[in-house]
């Protein structure tokens, strides 16, 4: 079945996968800014690549780690046989915090391998978390009100009421900050000779976890090489969405879409569900993406329908209609 075919049957049955039908009574918005849509891949094998562009999908993230420069070299020659476009590498999470020097020169020392592993998937951008906190008293996502130096971007308070409990997750906070600091910048002269920008996520990492501190984060490396990749449904519970997007602004190198249904009662304050069962205004952020002017890779980070259906989401979303 093509894409026009399979659009026609969802729109006659009123749904896909559990979501209604999009309604073309009005026309749809019209937008400057070109968006590109892309699934994730562990490697970009002649299944996976065949899978993916028959799908409709003109990119792919890629996220197997060990793999060698010759290999990746092969992968990108196996995706551009299928019109495929290797855009970006997950390289999960690095350990620039960790308080052992050697721990964080072997994490670093990763980093620098996996750089070089992207720049010959012909990537523009490599995706880093640079480290995690926890095991210590944090607030819960509804209470972060944070208070920060712009300078040395070291957090005073991360909640507008007695910040006491929350002691050592300040001191873990600033201490990440500082080592995630140092690192990236050693990184960048790497990423500057590569061609690959390192793009931070925000993800539950419990750091950065609000709009304007992530934002001046990024911001203070001051460096084309160093970006944001804005996952769209990761920080949901701390703020909308569009906040996330208008903070960013030009920061902005890479898009994750995923949903997510906040429920203040539950452990996480809510939950990842499939994309358009969340509490994401869809509408709202495609008009927000074009208020930023941000162009470029859209990328699934959820498994909750079929490539086809994905396809036809992503279609929908890049036209405004929601998801």
């Amino acid at each position: 079945m093509n894409r026009r075919d399979f659009l026609k049957a969802t729109a006659a049955a009123g749904i896909v996968a559990g979501l209604p039908a999009a309604s073309h009574a009005a026309a749809d918005p019209v937008y400057k800014t070109k968006l590109e849509k892309a699934l994730i891949a562990q490697v970009a094998d002649d299944a996976t690549c065949e899978r993916i562009a028959k799908a409709g999908f003109p990119g792919v993230e890629l996220t197997r780690k060990g793999i060698t420069v010759e290999q990746a070299i092969e992968g990108r020659r196996t995706a551009e046989k299928h019109g495929l476009r290797i855009h970006s590498l997950m390289s999960g999470g690095a350990d620039f915090n960790n308080p052992d020097p050697d721990a964080r020169k072997r994490s670093f020392d990763v980093m620098v391998e996996r750089i070089q592993v992207t720049a010959a998937y012909g990537a523009s951008t490599m995706l880093l978390v640079p480290c995690r906190v926890g095991g210590m008293t944090m607030p819960k996502p509804s209470q972060f009100s944070i208070d920060f130096d712009p300078q040395t971007l070291h957090v005073r308070t991360v909640v507008k009421d007695d910040n006491a409990p929350f002691a050592a997750y300040i001191d873990a906070q600033n201490r990440s900050t500082d080592l995630t600091r140092e690192a990236v910048t050693k990184l960048i002269p790497v990423a500057a000779r590569e061609g690959v920008i390192i793009a931070l996520e925000n993800v539950w990492n419990n750091l950065w976890v609000t709009p304007e501190f992530a934002a001046a984060f990024v911001k203070s490396f001051d460096s084309p090489w160093v970006k944001a990749y804005v996952d769209l449904g990761n920080h949901v519970r701390y703020t909308a969405t569009e906040n996330w997007l208008r903070a960013m602004g030009s920061l902005i190198v890479k898009l994750h879409i995923k949903d997510f249904r906040i429920d203040r009662s539950m452990k996480n304050d809510g939950e990842f569900v499939g994309l358009g069962r969340g509490s994401v205004n869809w509408k709202s952020v495609r008009d927000v993406i074009d208020e930023v002017r941000y162009n470029g890779w859209v990328t699934i980070e959820e498994n909750n329908y079929s490539d086809a259906e994905y396809s036809a989401i992503m279609d929908r979303f890049f036209a405004g209609q929601g998801v």
